[in-house]
């Protein structure tokens, strides 16, 4: 996706400009370490940490412990990656539309 300029009549050193933009990076990086917690939960936490209680159950005739460490932790990292996506879409509209109200508050009358 190419990255879209910002729309005709902003500033980038229009204060509103820089407020919106500094909330869209602090979304930005709460989102990054968000999923990136949530994968090392998955990862180590049902591969190696919970293991020994995972064993307990089987899936398809191998232990869930040994599933969660070889397959299950790249379905989740998929899927990881699916909502990083998804909440990046969201979160690119937002910060755009903030922009279009600012632009559209800059024209003159």
């Amino acid at each position: 996706m190419a990255k879209k300029p910002l729309p005709p009549g902003i500033d980038a050193s229009d204060p509103r400009v820089v407020a919106a933009t500094r909330t869209y990076w602090r979304a930005n990086v709460r989102i990054v370490l968000v999923l990136l917690a949530l994968w090392a939960a998955l990862g180590l936490g049902c591969g190696v940490l919970f293991a020994a209680q995972l064993n307990e159950f089987h899936l398809g005739g191998f232990p869930l412990g040994f599933w969660f460490a070889q397959q299950g932790s790249v379905i989740g990292f998929v899927l990881l990656v699916f909502a990083y996506a998804l909440l990046m879409a969201r979160l690119d509209r937002r910060h755009h539309a903030d922009l279009e109200r600012i632009a559209a508050e800059t024209k003159p009358a």
